[in-house]
């Protein structure tokens, strides 16, 4: 489904939802999916759920949106993306001679990496990084007005994780402030906590990565779009440590979310779709877009942020939506295209 044939149809507008993982540099998948997405005129976006790398993505995204549409949206997400990749090339953490000969993205070989991923076993971010620097910080500033975030016409929901109760916290539009982006993003081995309103502040894709329930409950559209980075089954045997670990990683990551669509299956079919709470429950249709593609990166990649593979990201992620617009495209509004239910045969 091109944006031609979409606006010969003139089909009416479908209120869509969307939940966006976290991720680091594997984010930019993302946003080739939402760059997708904007050039379709009938998607209306009416709640955006993100964490991490998908909530950088939801307030870079409805920032923009809010000075001049769909088309500076998505000349928004260029610019911030290319002020990270930009950043990227003054990181010590770069790709290794032996790393681009053999065409890997990831960092595995870097020894910059390796000594990296060493110190922060031993050593925490208040050891060797005392003063709290993070380069997202500038580019969050250049890239997002706070001011005019609040006056979005979605509804914005970023979550963090408390480090005192372990529990997720989700900020709403009027809330979203540089910290509670950087909270969202905070991996307790690289960055020091973030402090807001007295409370300090972890990652949030331990508690939600992304949260649905509020899209479920506080927006109007019964279309929910999960754009999904970790993935959720791998094939391969893991033998190394870094592998192992890694797996670890995306299974934590992952956790939040499984549990939570196996609640709102559960839910929808128990739910009264006749009105009221019940029927919001009833009446969800959800949505997957995801590659296989990123799973063969390797999880140090998501640290790479080079101009390249950024595009690379974008690009594929922008293949997948068209691949989904074009096989789903009609479903939207209509039908679920994602089987919830399959999750509670595994529970």
């Amino acid at each position: 489904m091109t944006p031609e044939t979409t606006n010969e149809t003139a089909r009416e507008p479908v209120l869509i939802d969307l939940a966006l993982q976290g991720g680091g540099s594997h984010g930019a998948f993302t946003w080739g999916v939402l760059d997708r997405l904007l050039e379709e005129p009938w998607l209306k976006i009416e709640g955006i759920s993100g964490t991490s790398a998908g909530a950088m993505n939801a307030a870079v995204l409805a920032c923009g949106w809010t000075n001049g549409g769909a088309t500076s949206a998505r000349e928004a997400l260029a610019a911030y993306w290319e002020r990270v990749s930009r950043a990227s090339a003054f990181s010590p953490l770069q790709r290794s001679p032996l790393d681009r000969l053999m065409g890997r993205w990831t960092l595995d070989t870097s020894p910059a990496y390796i000594a990296f991923d060493l110190m922060s076993r031993m050593l925490s971010p208040y050891d060797l990084n005392p003063l709290g620097l993070n380069p997202l910080r500038a580019i969050l500033a250049e890239s997002i007005d706070f001011d005019r975030l609040k006056q979005a016409p979605m509804k914005l929901f970023v979550t963090a994780t408390s480090v005192r109760t372990g529990r997720g916290r989700i900020f709403r539009n009027g809330e979203i402030t540089p910290d509670v982006l950087l909270a969202s993003a905070c991996l307790p081995t690289m960055f020091q906590a973030i402090e807001i309103d007295g409370e300090l502040y972890w990652d949030g894709g331990y508690v939600g990565n992304p949260t649905i329930t509020p899209l479920v409950r506080e927006t109007d559209g019964q279309d929910t779009i999960l754009v999904q980075i970790n993935p959720r089954e791998r094939t391969d045997q893991l033998r190394s440590a870094a592998e192992i670990l890694n797996r670890l990683n995306e299974i934590s990551f992952n956790s939040p979310l499984m549990k939570e669509l196996r609640m709102i299956a559960l839910l929808r079919q128990v739910a009264d779709a006749g009105s009221g709470e019940g029927a919001r429950w009833a009446r969800m249709r959800t949505h997957s877009i995801k590659s296989d593609r990123l799973a063969e990166y390797g999880a140090s990649s998501k640290l790479n942020a080079e101009k390249r593979f950024i595009a690379l990201l974008k690009e594929e992620g922008r293949r997948c939506a068209d691949e989904f617009l074009s096989r789903h495209g009609d479903d939207l509004g209509r039908r679920s295209t994602a089987d919830l239910d399959v999750l509670l045969a595994e529970c």
